[in-house]
């Protein structure tokens, strides 16, 4: 990353305001080095300050960097003197615009025709709680977005359901809270929106469907619209509200320049089915949906059609999706995001995830985050060995068990994080300094971390394995216990996996005309567990398209696994153990079929190997947090 700031001649007058009250006298953050270098370059930091306001240099034995402290090299970020004594990421520098009181605003939207409601129809409005930074009249900011169904959401209060959500009114726990104390200082508005049919919006709850989707994007455009706004947009969220940030990008408006998706699905089929198999929650995602955000009145008996459909496709495509039970209707692909974006957007997007997400999987990720590149998306992208998270909370960091992160706990948690969103949002929501470069920051299992241009990384090399009786004993995979485990022959060399193992199986149906089969890799040497694949047969070439099975045939299933960064001791074997569902997935619809199940007659599993020295450049050092604060129990 270039070390340049300063705006340039086209940039709105709060760029020279934000550049101006650091100029002033904010203290800045230097990196940490030994007492004698503190020394000098305390002294020449004071002089240039003087000098240049905008500008720290930070000198090392080893390194040398001159530049603003929002494009610290990564590999020196450890050494930054961060204040990291909270659960969440903070900047070095804090800002000086205080909050105004936020306002709120009805935005009327114009709907396709196929997305109006019945019922009791009237206006779709969506409803946004805005909060200003108390700038000089006449300066014009960028916003941040956070958009999702959860305001007012919740249990209305009945027995046994709970109280509803806080309304978008007041930040939320998540990027509410954060983005208002760390970036609205800074010179940013803030904006939180609720989805149609939630909160005080109205319409219906048509969830990711276009629906959703128009307005998501009515509202975008509206921001970037306003007198006060210097017409440059971002979105930021996690979960649900990280996916409406892809949703913002499918058909986007000008002013959207960013996105930072959060653990945010790129397409509900996607959410819910890995190679066909199934997630147990897909059954009733949808009416959950609709039950949580219902309130007692008329309002609720606005209906879209997809609230009548989309209650019916995961069952329709679990029992019969070789007869066409996923492609009697558009549901599905009306939410399907990333298609759109990478054919429409042109903004830039950085991308979060856990490696141990198991609510939303880090197959939606990757290989997205190379596809973003490949069609012109400046893209990047930071993955840990977290969960459902973000990558600077500690204390839920720290509740991971062994084989689903614990071994790479508490490195994990990035408490530079915030260092780095600031200077992406310098530049595309503010223009200030160069394009940051693409990277992909990904942590092993065992707690390192390392930079690649890209991941799957561009040089990995593919190990390939024959499955043969060599292996093991193989079987049958059934519903009924039926399971089979395959070992490796011993690894003699440190071995890293990165990117997403193949792993191709030859197997023969029994009396039913299908079968399932979840692969759980393990380090058979430390019974630790590694990673997992899973797929339908009808599912065989992997992707969405079922294709017809019948009994007592031969089939190969080209499964693949879920993105993996581990690392392999010497001396250690590999360990496969197959068997007809598991974790969170729903058993097949051959499962309880006496005369089911699937027979392993071989394969072939292939390992993307990188080679990273201990001394590559790749490898970088997180800053260490728990020096300034007791490690969550």
């Amino acid at each position: 990353m270039a070390g340049a700031g300063g705006p340039d001649s086209q940039e709105s007058v709060e760029a020279v305001l934000i550049a101006d009250f650091e100029k002033a006298g904010t203290a800045r953050r230097q990196l940490t080095l030994s007492a004698v270098s503190t020394i000098a370059v305390s002294v020449v930091f004071l002089l240039v300050a003087m000098t240049f306001g905008e500008t720290l240099i930070s000198n090392t034995m080893e390194n040398e960097f001159e530049g603003d402290w929002w494009d610290t090299p990564l590999h020196l970020r450890h050494q930054m003197d961060l204040p990291m004594d909270t659960l969440r990421a903070q900047l070095p520098v804090n800002g000086t615009y205080e909050a105004l009181p936020y306002t709120e605003h009805f935005i009327e939207v114009e709907l396709p025709a196929s997305e109006q409601d019945a019922g009791f129809p009237g206006p779709a409005v969506m409803h946004v709680a805005l909060w200003l930074p108390n700038v000089p009249e006449g300066t014009q900011v960028p916003v941040i977005m956070t958009i999702h169904p959860y305001y007012d959401f919740g249990g209305e209060g009945l027995p046994g359901a709970g109280e509803d959500s806080s309304p978008n009114t007041v930040p939320d726990g998540g990027v509410g809270k954060w983005v208002y104390d760390t970036f609205l200082p800074h010179g940013y508005a803030f904006a939180q929106a609720s989805t149609f049919g939630t909160g005080q919006s109205t319409h219906c709850q048509d969830v990711k469907g276009l629906g959703e989707q128009t307005g998501i994007q009515a509202v975008t455009d509206w921001l970037g619209q306003q007198e006060w706004s210097n017409g440059n947009v971002g979105l930021m969220g996690k979960s649900y509200a990280g996916t409406t940030n892809w949703e913002a990008a499918q058909n986007p408006s000008e002013h959207l320049k960013t996105i930072v998706p959060i653990s945010g699905s790129i397409g509900v089929q996607e959410m819910f089915y890995r190679n066909g198999s199934s997630e147990a929650r897909a059954m009733l995602y949808d009416a959950l949906y609709e039950g949580a955000t219902a309130d007692a009145g008329t309002d609720d008996m606005r209906m879209c059609s997809d609230d009548l459909i989309g209650p019916l496709n995961p069952f329709s495509t679990w029992a019969g999706a070789e007869f066409g039970g996923a492609e009697w209707n558009d549901y599905w692909d009306e939410r399907r995001h990333l298609p759109d974006v990478l054919e429409n957007y042109r903004g830039s997007v950085y991308i979060v995830w856990g490696m141990q997400d198991w609510n939303v999987d880090p197959y939606h990720a990757f290989p997205t985050y190379q596809m973003l590149i490949d069609a012109g998306i400046n893209a990047r992208a930071i993955s840990g060995q977290w969960a459902h998270n973000y990558p600077d909370q500690p204390d839920r960091h720290s509740e991971l068990d062994s084989g689903y992160g614990q071994e790479a706990y508490p490195n994990m948690s990035r408490m530079d994080w915030a260092v780095e969103l600031f200077g992406w949002f310098n530049y595309y929501l503010k223009g200030i300094g160069e394009e940051p470069a693409p990277m992909v920051q990904m942590q092993t299992n065992d707690g390192r971390w390392h930079v690649e241009d890209t991941w799957p990384p561009a040089d990995l090399m593919w190990d390939m394995h024959t499955i043969d009786s060599s292996w093991g004993n193989l079987g049958t995979v059934s519903g009924l216990g039926g399971s089979v485990t395959l070992t490796s022959p011993v690894f003699e060399n440190e071995t890293h996996i990165s990117g997403l193992p193949t792993l191709h199986l030859d197997v023969s149906t029994q009396a039913c005309n299908g079968g399932q089969i979840f692969a759980t890799l393990y380090d058979d040497t430390d019974n630790l567990r590694l990673g997992h694949a899973t797929m339908d047969i009808r599912y065989r070439d992997g992707g969405y398209d079922a294709k017809a099975t019948a009994p007592f045939s031969q089939y190969t299933m080209l499964m693949e696994f879920n993105p993996l960064d581990v690392v392999l001791p010497a001396g250690h074997a590999l360990r496969l153990e197959l068997t007809e569902t598991g974790e969170d997935y729903l058993s097949g619809p051959c499962a309880t079929n006496p005369a089911g199940g699937l027979t392993v007659n071989g394969g072939t599993f292939g390992l993307p190997l990188i080679d990273r020295p201990t001394t590559h450049e790749a490898w970088f050092e997180a800053p260490h947090w728990w020096d300034q604060q007791p490690i969550p129990s």
